[in-house]
């Protein structure tokens, strides 16, 4: 990642200049990953309880 793009992806996600001290690169990386999954709508089938329960009994 280039200095440019870091700088780019911290305004769309609307991180100060002040706050990157206190961000990672792979940090803002997350977050903008999360900005992009969160525009693209709801998922088409969220996981239920029974889902979870049965991912833990292995």
């Amino acid at each position: 990642m280039t200095t440019a793009l870091l700088h780019l992806r911290a305004v769309q996600l609307g991180i100060s200049v002040g706050d990157l001290d206190l961000l990672t690169i792979g940090m803002i990386n997350d977050m903008f990953a999360e900005l992009s999954n969160d525009r693209e709508g709801s998922y088409a089938q969220l996981a239920t309880q029974e889902d979870f329960d049965r991912f833990a009994r292995g």
